[in-house]
C-alpha cells in the first residue's frame, strides 16, 4: 500500500499519551499544550484509564483551561482508530468560543429544568457578528435517556445544530462519565454551545438498508431498553432466527453485523443490540418500545460508505481542515472482525478525522447506533494555507 502523506490541520491540535500511569498520560499531553492560545480542550480516556484522576490532573497541569470530554471505547486520533491512548484536541482562541452547561441528573430527567437552564446559558452566550454557532453533547452512555435528552435540546436550541457522543467504557457496559471542570461526572451530560470563525457541515452515515422483512416488538420495557418478545416470541430466539444463528451464538459480533432499523422522518436509524440475557431479554443501545416496527439492517460495503460519506468539501471545492468525529464502537468492532482495521484507519487518517467510539450517536434531535456522526470544520473563506 502506498504511503499517504497526511497534512495535519491548522485549526485544532491532537495530541495523545499510551501511557497507562494517569498522571504520566496527563503530564506527556499538558506539556504540547499553550493554554494562553487555547479555548479549551476535549478529553477523550480510555474506558480502561481513571478518569476522575486524569480530570482532576489535566485542570491542574493547564492551569483551569477548560477540558471537556468523556471516558471512550476507543479513540480516533491522527493514526486512525487507537483503544487505550488519551487523546486531547485543543481549540485555539483565536478561532473558538465556547460556553458550558453540566446537566444532571440525568435519571430522573426533568425536561422543563433542562429546557430553562439551556435557554438561559444560550441566552447569556454573546454573539459575534460572523461566526457560526454549533453544540456538542457529551452523555454518560449508560444512563438510557439520550433520545429524550436530545429531543429536548433540539426544541429548545431550534437554530442551532447538536452533535454528540454517548460516553463509552470498552466494551464492558458497567460504568460510564464526561468530564467537565476537572471532574468525571456519571448520570450526567456535558452541552456545549460553540462559536466559530470556521465554516462547517454536519455528517451523518451508516452502512445499512432495511431488510423486506417487517419485525415489530411485542413486548418491551421502553425505561430499562429491554426487549422480551419479537413477533410475538421469546425475542433472543426470534432474533436469532432471523439472522439465521443458534442462541448460544449470539454475541456482540453478531449484533454488530444485524442490527435493527427504525424509520423516523422517512430515514432508517440503527437500533443497536448489546447484550442477550439468561432468560432470553434483548438489550438495546436506543429507544424501543412496544408496538415498535422495525427491519433487519442489511449491511453495505463499509470501506466504500466510509470513503463516500467522509468525501466533503466546501462550496469552493476544499476538504475540511479537519473533521470531529464521533464513531459507534460496534462499526468498529464489525471492521476488527473483518480485519478492515488497517485500511479504516488509513481513510480516517487521510480524512483528518478526530475524535471517539460511542456508545451511541446524536443528530437532528436523534439518538441512534452504528452510526458515524461529525462536523466537518473547514478553514475560514479569506485565509489560503495550501
Amino acid at each position: 500500500m502506498a504511503q499517504v502523506t497526511r497534512q495535519c490541520p491548522s485549526f485544532v491540535r491532537a495530541v495523545t499519551s499510551s501511557e497507562t500511569d494517569p498522571i504520566a498520560a496527563v503530564n506527556e499531553v499538558a506539556a504540547q499544550v499553550n493554554p494562553a492560545d487555547s479555548c479549551f480542550a476535549l478529553a477523550f480516556v480510555s474506558g480502561g484509564q481513571d478518569i476522575a484522576e486524569i480530570a482532576r490532573a489535566l485542570d491542574e497541569k493547564l492551569g483551569g483551561m477548560p477540558v471537556f470530554g468523556c471516558s471512550s471505547a476507543g479513540q480516533i486520533t491522527e493514526k486512525g482508530y487507537e483503544t487505550d491512548v488519551l487523546l486531547l484536541l485543543v481549540f485555539p482562541k483565536q478561532h473558538f468560543r465556547c460556553s458550558s452547561i453540566l446537566i444532571e441528573p440525568l435519571t430522573p430527567l426533568s425536561n422543563t429544568a433542562i429546557a430553562a437552564e439551556v435557554q438561559r446559558q444560550s441566552g447569556k452566550f454573546r454573539h459575534t457578528a460572523g461566526w457560526n454557532r454549533l453544540g456538542l453533547v457529551f452523555t454518560d452512555g449508560l444512563c438510557r435517556q439520550e433520545d429524550l435528552l436530545v429531543a429536548t435540546l433540539e426544541a429548545v436550541l431550534d437554530d442551532l445544530p447538536i452533535f454528540g457522543g454517548s460516553a463509552g467504557d470498552r466494551l464492558l457496559f458497567e460504568k460510564t462519565f464526561v468530564l467537565q471542570g476537572g471532574k468525571a461526572y456519571s448520570n450526567a451530560a456535558v452541552l456545549l454551545l460553540l462559536e466559530t470563525d470556521l465554516p462547517f457541515t454536519g455528517i451523518g452515515f451508516d452502512h445499512f438498508l432495511p431488510a423486506e422483512t417487517q419485525i415489530v416488538i411485542t413486548d418491551a420495557d421502553p425505561d430499562a431498553r429491554k426487549v422480551f418478545e419479537i413477533n410475538g416470541a421469546p425475542a433472543a430466539a426470534e432474533y436469532a432466527r432471523l439472522v439465521g444463528c443458534p442462541v448460544r451464538d449470539l454475541s456482540p459480533q453478531v449484533f454488530a453485523e444485524n442490527p435493527l432499523l427504525v424509520e423516523y422522518r422517512n430515514h432508517h436509524y440503527v437500533r443497536a443490540i448489546s447484550d442477550a440475557d439468561e432468560e432470553g431479554a434483548l438489550s438495546f443501545l436506543a429507544a424501543i418500545d412496544d408496538g415498535l416496527v422495525m427491519r433487519l439492517g442489511r449491511g453495505q460495503e463499509i470501506i466504500e460508505t466510509l470513503r463516500s460519506g467522509l468525501h466533503i468539501r466546501d462550496r469552493h471545492g476544499k476538504r475540511p481542515d479537519f473533521i470531529l468525529g464521533f464513531d459507534c464502537v460496534l462499526r468498529k468492532l464489525e471492521i476488527e472482525q473483518k480485519q478492515l482495521g488497517r485500511p479504516v484507519s488509513a481513510i480516517l487518517s487521510e480524512e483528518r478525522v478526530l475524535g471517539f467510539n460511542t456508545f451511541g450517536e446524536q443528530q437532528g434531535g436523534v439518538h441512534m447506533n452504528q452510526t458515524f456522526v461529525g462536523v466537518a470544520f473547514f478553514q475560514p473563506a479569506e485565509r489560503d494555507l495550501h
